[in-house]
C-alpha cells in the first residue's frame, strides 16, 4: 500500500504543481482575468472539495484504493484540457473537472494512509509522502523554468495531464491490498466528540486557501513575476518540503499535534500581515517560502483524528473533514477576490485574524490524544 500511494501521490502532487505554475500566468496572460475572476476560479476549483462527503457513497461501487487511481485519471484530463479551454467559462471547466479529480484522490489517499499503518507510523509517513511528492515538484518546477518560454501553455498543459493519466491508469491495474483492515461505515459520519477536529479543518481550509490564490497571485499582478520566477519559487518550495517534512513528523510524534500547530497558526498570523505592508518583492517572496513551509505542519490535523476517531470512522470521518475544510475554501476566494477589488491587502488582513482564532481553538487538543 505503502508503494501504492506512493506513485500516486507523486503522480498527483506533481500534475497539480505544474498546474498551479503554470496556472496564474495562463489565467492572466491568456484569459485575462482580474482580481476578483481569480478569486471565483479559485472558489470553483474547491467546489468538489466541499462534495468529497460523496465519497462515502462511491465506495459502495469502487474499492478505495480504486477510486484513488480513477480520481488521478480524472485529475490528468482537467490538466491536459486546460490550454484548450481560453475563456472565462472555460477556465472554470477545466478547473472544476481538475479538482474534482484532485480531491478525491486527497480524501481517499489520507484514508488510507490512517487505515493501514498505526498512530505512530502515520505521521512519518504521511511527511515521507509529502516529501516525495515535493521531490517530483521540484522536477516539475525545473521544467516549467526552462522549458516554459519556448512552448506554448496548450502543449504544456497537454502533455503534463497525458503524463497523470497514463500513471492513474498504470495504478488502476496494480491490487496493494495485503492487509486485514476494520470495514469502513458507508455512511456519514458526523459525531460531538470530534468537534475540535470539524473547526480546526474549517479554519484550515481558510487560511490554505489565501495562501493558495492571493499570496501568488500578489506576486504575479503586484510584481509582475514571470511564470519562471514562479516556478523558480515552486523549485525552492519543493526542495525545503522535501527536507523538512521529516523534521515534522517527528516534531509530531515528540511534542503533539498542539505544539506544532500551535507554531503553524502564531507564524501565519505574522507572515500575512507581512503580505499586507511589506512591499518589497524579495522580502515578500520570502514570506511565501516560508509561508509553505508551515503550511507542511497540517499532517497534525490528520493524525489528531487518528487518535481521537474509532477505526471504523477512519474514512467516512476524513471525507467529513476534508468537506468541512472545504466550506471555507469554497467561500474565501470570492469574499477575498471581492475585498481584493478594493484593496489587496484586505485579504491577508483577514487571514491575519482568522490565524489567531485558530490558535485559540488548537489549545483545546488534548495532550493525551
Amino acid at each position: 500500500m505503502y508503494t501504492y500511494l506512493m506513485v500516486l501521490v507523486i503522480c498527483a502532487t506533481a500534475g497539480l504543481q505544474g498546474w498551479m505554475a503554470l496556472f496564474t500566468n495562463f489565467a492572466k496572460e491568456i484569459v485575462h482575468v482580474n482580481g476578483l475572476q481569480i478569486g471565483i476560479s479559485q472558489s470553483v476549483r474547491e467546489i468538489p472539495g466541499f462534495l468529497t462527503f460523496l465519497a462515502i457513497y462511491l465506495l459502495l461501487w469502487f474499492k478505495e484504493h480504486k477510486l484513488s487511481a480513477w480520481s488521478v485519471i480524472v485529475m490528468g484530463l482537467g490538466i491536459a484540457i486546460t490550454g484548450y479551454l481560453t475563456t472565462f467559462d472555460g477556465l472554470l471547466l477545466s478547473t472544476l473537472i481538475m479538482s474534482i479529480g484532485f480531491h478525491y484522490f486527497e480524501t481517499t489517499n489520507k484514508s488510507l494512509t490512517i487505515q493501514y499503518f498505526n498512530k505512530q507510523q502515520s505521521a512519518t509517513v504521511f511527511a515521507k509522502l509529502r516529501g516525495l511528492g515535493a521531490f517530483a515538484n521540484v522536477l516539475i518546477g525545473i521544467y516549467v523554468f526552462f522549458v516554459s518560454q519556448y512552448v506554448s501553455y496548450q502543449t504544456n498543459f497537454l502533455c503534463l495531464g497525458i503524463l497523470v493519466i497514463c500513471i492513474g491508469i498504470y495504478s488502476l491495474m496494480q491490487n496493494p491490498v495485503k492487509k486485514e483492515i476494520p470495514p469502513q461505515k458507508n455512511k456519514l459520519v458526523l459525531k460531538k466528540a470530534y468537534w475540535l477536529y470539524y473547526v480546526i479543518n474549517f479554519l484550515s481550509g481558510a487560511r490554505r486557501q489565501i495562501f493558495i490564490v492571493f499570496a501568488i497571485f500578489l506576486l504575479v499582478e503586484k510584481y509582475e513575476l514571470s511564470v519562471s520566477h514562479v516556478a523558480l519559487l515552486f523549485i525552492i518550495n519543493n526542495t525545503i518540503t522535501y527536507f523538512a517534512n521529516p523534521i515534522i513528523s517527528k516534531a509530531i510524534n515528540t511534542y503533539g499535534e498542539r505544539v506544532v500547530l500551535t507554531l503553524e497558526s502564531v507564524s501565519l498570523c505574522i507572515l500575512f500581515l507581512g503580505y499586507a505592508f511589506i512591499n518589497n518583492v524579495w522580502i515578500v517572496a520570502g514570506l511565501y517560502v516560508i509561508d509553505n513551509f508551515f503550511f507542511n505542519f497540517s499532517i497534525g490535523i490528520n493524525t489528531y483524528l487518528q487518535k481521537i476517531a474509532a477505526p471504523r470512522d477512519i474514512a467516512p470521518s476524513t471525507a467529513v473533514g476534508f468537506t468541512i475544510n472545504h466550506i471555507s475554501a469554497v467561500v474565501i476566494p470570492i469574499i477575498g477576490g471581492s475585498l481584493w477589488m478594493i484593496s489587496p491587502m484586505l485579504p491577508f488582513i483577514i487571514g491575519a485574524l482568522l490565524a489567531i482564532v485558530n490558535v485559540w481553538f488548537i489549545q483545546k487538543i488534548s495532550i493525551h490524544t
